[in-house]
């Protein structure tokens, strides 16, 4: 999971939700595990990105994003500097999360502050889902003893 994660941040693009709904769905007492080890995996395999940002990644986000929007997440990064990356981090894909680590190095977040907002955000994504899918599983549980009750007939 932490492999997959890092891979995925750190520019390659691999279907994590999807491995997470499934490995939580193979072993649910795991779940916990899997979503920490995502989520420490997703912020670690953004560092690749923050040291490209770092170095001259304005030049690179300006070239990939519109003025209007470059100053947009500039403003968003100098009021709540963790907030404006944390919240990204929340949203599953289609969300340009790369344009935000990137920013997060351009306005020259704290590289400790850099690593917990991708944490908490992919931790708070990564658990919802995880519980989504424990929803589902209890829910096929509940209807799969609710058939055998009604096969077996009346009991009483």
């Amino acid at each position: 999971m932490f492999a997959i994660a890092f891979a995925d941040s750190a520019l390659l693009g691999m279907p994590v939700d999807a491995i997470v709904a499934a490995y939580v769905y193979k072993d649910p007492k795991r779940m916990l595990f899997y979503v920490v080890m995502a989520s420490l995996g997703s912020a670690l395999g953004s560092i690749p990105l923050y040291i490209i940002g770092y170095l001259g990644g304005e030049k690179v986000l300006r070239k990939r994003i519109s003025e209007e929007r470059f100053l947009r997440i500039h403003r968003s990064f100098e009021q709540h500097e963790f907030w404006a990356l944390m919240f990204p981090g929340m949203l599953p894909p289609p969300m340009p999360f790369k344009i935000f680590v990137l920013g997060a190095a351009v306005f020259e977040m704290r590289f400790r502050d850099f690593l917990a907002a991708i944490f908490a955000g992919r931790f708070v994504r990564f658990l919802v889902l995880a519980v989504i899918v424990l929803g589902v599983l209890i829910g096929l549980l509940v209807r799969r003893r609710s058939r055998k009750r009604r096969k077996s007939g009346p009991s009483g």
